[in-house]
């Protein structure tokens, strides 16, 4: 089944659920009116009040004329009952299968033009159910008058400014335990009503749902927000205990953890494109490399040279070296004329080269 099918029932019952909820939360304040006396003397009216239980106030209304004060101000807001007299319904009664209590509403309706004279569409209707001598059926009576008494008896109580909400009959039967509804505003409520009720109950679903994806989205990104941020502020903290441990000497780097060691490591090594122009600045022309092993802070450099002892005094002097010796004899080389030195010098790191 589509979708749009669902839900259109389901708001449906919704609609019949509120139509319901809101007949039974004003009954609970109701005011009854049942007609008394001869109709042609004028219509004289019996009023009994939720509020003032066990009295009631007779009055008489002239044809046309409102109700007194009190009763019109009584009457505002409240669920108004009708009750009919006994002459404007007949009754009639049914036997039933008492397996059949559960369908009793299918049974009445297929059965109500054989018990009144008038057709179902012209026909207002309730029923009870009464004790059996035989236990294996029901005795059903229904209650029935034409919609042209309802009519006409709820357009009298409308000239006096009632509008009626249920139309009951039975109560002042000598058998009836409980009066027994004939029709209900709510039973009877149209199409318009319930289509109305319905676009209410969809709308407020779609702006329900519209306002929680809207929530989601903005907390989505927020969240989205705050974590870019967190990021930021990580990344930051992150620089800046790198430089703090920067400046810490380099026997102490082995003692970080893995990650801050290799940062450490990574920040506080010199950078090989300024130790080669460095050397290449320090180095005379007539000499040349022919390995270079830069290890951390530790330089190693193998070449030929016209005289090895005198590349010494330039490499201390070019700032970038330190403690710069030979580490393994230096040898006449091939031609008889050059030497191979064998030179180690520690690094010290510097962003730029000097007058560069």
């Amino acid at each position: 089944m589509r979708i749009d099918i669902i839900m259109g029932r389901w708001i449906d019952i919704l609609a019949r659920l509120w139509l319901g909820w809101q007949e039974r939360r004003r009954a609970r304040n109701w005011l009854k009116v049942a007609q008394d006396g001869n109709k042609q003397d004028g219509d004289k009216w019996i009023v009994s009040d939720a509020k003032r239980t066990g009295r009631t106030a007779s009055v008489t209304v002239p044809a046309g004329a409102p109700l007194p004060d009190d009763i019109a101000r009584a009457a505002q807001n409240r669920f108004v009952i009708l009750e009919l007299a006994a002459d404007e319904f007949v009754a009639r009664r049914m036997s039933v299968p008492a397996q059949a209590r559960d369908l009793l509403p299918g049974i009445v309706r297929n059965q109500i033009e054989r018990l009144c004279p008038w057709r179902a569409n012209q026909a207002a209707y309730g029923f009870d159910v009464g004790p059996s001598e035989d236990a294996a059926s029901l005795d059903v009576r229904v209650l029935v008058t034409s919609r042209a008494v309802l009519d006409e008896a709820c357009q009298r109580l409308g000239a006096l400014g009632l509008r009626v909400d249920r139309v009951v009959a039975g109560e002042r039967l000598a058998d009836a335990a409980i009066p027994v509804v004939l029709w209900s505003r709510l039973a009877d409520a149209t199409d318009k009503s319930l289509a109305r009720i319905s676009h209410t109950i969809g709308g407020l679903i779609a702006a329900t749902v519209c306002i929680t994806l809207i929530v989601n989205v903005w907390g989505f990104m927020t969240a989205a927000s705050a974590d870019s941020e967190s990021e930021d502020v990580g990344t930051r903290i992150a620089a800046l205990q790198r430089q703090i441990k920067g400046a810490l000497p380099r026997q102490s780097i082995p003692s970080l953890a893995p990650p801050e060691r290799a940062w450490a490591l990574k920040e506080t090594s010199p950078v090989a494109v300024i130790v080669v122009e460095a050397l290449s600045r320090a180095l005379p022309d007539n000499s040349h490399l022919t390995e270079l092993n830069l290890d951390g802070a530790t330089l190693r450099i193998v070449g030929f040279a016209d005289d090895a002892p005198s590349l010494i005094a330039p490499l201390e002097q070019s700032g970038h070296l330190k403690d710069v010796h030979f580490f393994a004899p230096t040898t006449r080389g091939a031609d008889g004329t050059r030497f191979m030195f064998h030179i180690e010098a520690r690094v010290e790191a510097h962003a730029r080269i000097d007058g560069g």
